[in-house]
């Protein structure tokens, strides 16, 4: 058999053992779906009160993260005018999440608040099945524009540094964003998510090596910059999980696990107290062991007492917060905004999209897929996030089109 007749014989859509996604379709996408996509990003850059280069007020810098919703409607209406979606079991799920919250919301006792948050997260969910068609893609599309919006979200922060260096390390010594105010476990977490998908990507050769360590020095530099554990934890766990799922295919991926643990036995031994000194941030050992006070506040809200229906179905999108104090762990804030039923819902969709991993074809998409699920796990303990529109949500909808059918031929 020849190689031409051995290549009309794969299936289409299935990333082989080793090999790289096709590239070639690169050159057909649509600039306006990466400025949609960034329109998402920005919209839930959420700014925070750090201090910047430029003193713009917390206020205007709302309306332009918030108002940017409305720009990635106009966007993803304009790219995808005819409303094409693929139905796709993890939409569904949000969708039902996204309906429910609105629902209880309107009937909150902060009705303004938590309706205007109920419909933004409408909108953002909205445009999030608008984008369905470009789902499943060969050249992992989504994946492209998220992790240039990674670098640019990156980029700023590194702007910010040399624009105003004690703006950007004046919260406690840990790295944040001083042109847009980005607090220090988004950048954290925007820096670890660039970190993986670099690694996972280079072993499974789609990008190249200049590519890949420019990203990687770069990521590890600002990660370390931020003194963020969780964000650490969560790329290690991640690349773990990712890596296995590519061990028995790719030579690439097993010499750098073996490299990788030689050399973090070495870094390990050699530099045990500054490891423990920096991830200890001056913190003492109580300090540690509360979470820096999450804990507290987690334990206050789990024993406030609520009526029957809002433990089941929560009291509406909130602000994160308890008694003027941020929860910091997605799943307290998802018992206090949807109740149970949203913790349940969350759980199905996280389960099933490491379901649709394990199943998949092995190679690139799933390995991506598997970091992104991992890594929003872990993340979920001491960030919120995906019980409304946010970052961690943007990743989990990358995961997701990384692990559907590719389109039919002729699709966008």
């Amino acid at each position: 058999m020849t190689v031409v007749e051995r290549l009309r014989l794969r299936p289409p859509g299935l990333d082989t053992v080793g090999r790289a996604p096709l590239r070639t379709a690169a050159a057909a996408v649509p600039r306006m779906l990466l400025l949609a996509w960034a329109a998402l990003f920005f919209n839930v850059l959420t700014p925070s009160s750090n201090p910047t280069v430029l003193p713009i007020p917390h206020s205007v810098n709302q309306v332009f993260a918030q108002g940017s919703l409305v720009l990635a409607l106009v966007l993803v209406f304009l790219v995808n005018p005819r409303i094409v979606i693929r139905p796709n079991l993890f939409l569904v799920l949000v969708t039902v999440m996204v309906v429910v919250a609105l629902i209880v919301s309107i009937h909150s006792q902060f009705f303004v608040g938590s309706t205007y948050r109920a419909l933004r997260f409408v909108g953002f969910v909205v445009c999030l099945w608008l984008l369905t068609p470009w789902w499943g893609r060969r050249d992992m599309l989504l994946l492209r524009a998220h992790r240039l919006c990674l670098w640019a979200a990156l980029g700023s922060v590194i702007l910010g540094v040399a624009l105003g260096p004690g703006k950007a390390f004046a919260g406690e010594g840990r790295l944040a964003g001083a042109v847009w105010p980005i607090p220090s476990p988004q950048v954290a977490h925007y820096a670890g998510l660039l970190l993986g998908t670099s690694v996972v990507l280079w072993m499974c050769r789609v990008i190249g090596g200049r590519h890949a360590l420019v990203a990687i020095v770069v990521s590890i530099a600002v990660l370390l910059g931020t003194h963020t554990r969780t964000a650490v934890l969560g790329v290690l766990i991640g690349l773990a999980i990712a890596s296995a799922s590519l061990f028995l295919g790719h030579a690439r991926v097993r010499r750098a696990s073996a490299t990788t643990l030689v050399v973090g036995v070495v870094v390990g031994t050699v530099f045990a107290q500054q490891i423990v000194s920096w991830a200890a941030r001056g913190q003492t050992a109580q300090d540690a062991s509360q979470l820096t006070g999450r804990t507290k506040v987690w334990s206050a809200l789990l024993q406030t007492q609520r009526p029957r229906l809002n433990e089941i179905f929560g009291n509406g999108l909130s602000n994160k917060s308890f008694d003027g104090l941020p929860i910091d762990s997605n799943w307290v804030a998802s018992y206090l905004d949807l109740g149970w039923f949203g913790i349940v819902v969350q759980v199905m969709f996280l389960l099933l999209l490491l379901g649709l991993a394990v199943t998949h074809v092995r190679g690139p998409r799933r390995a991506v897929a598997l970091f992104l699920t991992v890594y929003t796990i872990v993340a979920s303990f001491t960030e919120t996030g995906t019980s409304d529109a946010s970052a961690y949500l943007l990743d989990l909808v990358v995961a997701a089109s990384l692990l559907v059918p590719e389109p039919a031929r002729g699709a966008r």
